[in-house]
């Protein structure tokens, strides 16, 4: 489908909700591809639903872990699939065949994994009550620095480009890390007031721009200039472009993102299933969308480049879109639609190679007949795939998964037909070709607290989402 055409002059973001998609199972988190053509789904029961976002239909099942997915990153290409579990593991898929290429094993619990956003070696894991770790596929770990302060409740993400780590503890300081060289590049402390200061939640990117948005437990979300933070340095003091916040029902936010754009925030409510959405330039609060009164907000993820959001609550994928309406004659202003068919009455001349009529009708005008000459060889690149320092789409990327046909009634004695395919060269053919056996490291971490519970699986988390989490993870065969 042509973006260009699909682009709207007016708002460019869902004003309703526009279906769901129920992964048989109870979803816990979710994530776009690149292009957006993929959702890959996280679920309590340890499988990994990767739909096709433009059919909304089930593309792959991956039987990931045996306890419930916690977190999900794709990899640039969309080739592969990271997932982490509430059982401490976090393991690379290989989205086409759906094995697994590499777990790691640690020893306290996992709360987000990311890919490198350039590249497909590095990892960037936050354990729980931890240091953040940058892993490498070759099972290599290097544990990133943390402030004086020693705080272990932190937040962490890579920028845009992935040349830096933005770090955030509990006691509201942020540390901008060099990805290369784990050197501290930028400091800032978010302070209320004049003195107490607030625990940072979560950080999150724009794909497009130099922005980035700090979620805070004061209940207000921050969004920064990263190359202001960089220009300010160590201990610096930079201001944030824009405070977003719920004035009146003071609510805690559960997840926020950028629009694919970066012209819009979307924050998913702690309280109700409910999403705000700002303009990010002007400040102001655009929209609010309602889901399903007593249900609460999982997760929340916008759409690459178009005004989709994809919520979860309840264990279900909500969809929120605009209203398409078709309206032809922005593309022929001469269009008319008409409620019941008409006669048409043909002009003697109008489909003759030679016009005899042109002279009178048209004055003899000879440019009318200059024929056009339209290139159909050269592919014009799509501004929304592109990214801001680079000129060519990446043109490895994965956008749609093979689906074979189910066939629902077979008969009987049924067998596949093929004339070359005898009883004595059947014996001789090869057998089935064996899963490859994925890598397993150990991920060793010190002064590690023992007896940690992933928040998932704790008691109080138990109540707030309302699934059972006993009966977590599929019984072994």
């Amino acid at each position: 489908m042509n973006l260009e055409l699909l682009e709207s002059f007016g708002q460019n973001y869902p004003e309703e909700f526009d279906g769901t998609l129920d992964s048989l199972s109870i979803a816990l988190t979710c994530a776009f591809n690149k292009r957006g053509t993929l959702l890959a789904v996280g679920c309590n029961d340890g499988r990994i639903v990767v739909w096709d976002f433009l059919t909304r239909g089930i593309a792959k099942i991956i039987s990931a872990h045996v306890h419930p997915v916690c977190s999900i990153s794709w990899s640039r290409n969309s080739y592969k699939l990271a997932s982490a579990s509430t059982d401490n593991t976090v393991c690379i898929w290989d989205v086409l065949t759906g094995e697994c290429e590499q777990k790691y094993r640690f020893p306290c619990p996992v709360l987000k994994v990311q890919f490198e956003p350039r590249k497909l070696e590095r990892l960037l894991v936050c354990p729980m009550k931890h240091a953040p770790i940058l892993i490498d596929t070759t099972g290599r770990h290097q544990v990133l620095p943390i402030d004086e302060d020693g705080d272990l409740n932190i937040a962490a993400s890579f920028d845009r480009r992935g040349d830096y780590v933005y770090t955030g503890n509990a006691k509201g300081k942020v540390l901008v890390l060099d990805t290369r060289t784990l050197e501290v590049r930028a400091s800032f402390r978010i302070v209320l007031g004049s003195s107490s200061a607030t625990a940072v939640r979560s950080i999150e990117f724009a794909r497009r721009g130099d922005n980035f948005l700090i979620n805070t437990a004061d209940r207000v979300i921050r969004v920064y200039d990263s190359k202001e933070v960089l220009t300010y340095g160590k201990d610096g003091e930079p201001e944030p472009i824009q405070k977003l916040q719920d004035l009146v029902n003071k609510t805690m936010w559960k997840k926020c993102c950028f629009s694919g754009d970066g012209e819009y925030i979307c924050a998913g409510s702690a309280r109700q299933h409910a999403l705000y959405i700002w303009e990010k330039s002007i400040g102001n609060l655009v929209k609010i969308l309602h889901g399903t009164k007593g249900e609460l907000l999982v997760d929340v993820a916008w759409h690459p480049v178009r005004p989709i959001i994809a919520s979860i609550s309840s264990g279900v994928v909500s969809v929120w879109a605009q209203n398409q309406v078709e309206n032809w004659s922005a593309f022929a202003p001469d269009f008319k639609e008409l409620d019941e068919n008409v006669e048409y009455e043909e002009r003697e001349s109008e489909f003759d190679i030679d016009d005899e009529d042109k002279s009178v009708a048209s004055g003899g005008d000879a440019k009318e007949d200059t024929d056009l000459e339209v290139d159909v060889c050269q592919v014009e690149k799509v501004a929304a795939f592109c990214s801001s320092d680079e000129e060519n789409e990446n043109n490895d990327c994965l956008q749609f998964l093979p689906i074979a046909p189910e066939i629902e009634d077979p008969e009987d004695n049924w067998t596949p037909t093929d004339t070359n395919i005898t009883a004595s060269n059947t014996s001789t053919m090869p057998e089935p070709a064996k899963k490859k056996k994925y890598k397993t490291y150990d991920i060793a971490l010190e002064n590690v607290a023992e007896g940690e519970v992933h928040p998932l699986v704790s008691n109080k988390s138990k109540d707030k989402h309302g699934a059972v989490l006993k009966k977590a993870g599929r019984p072994k065969k």
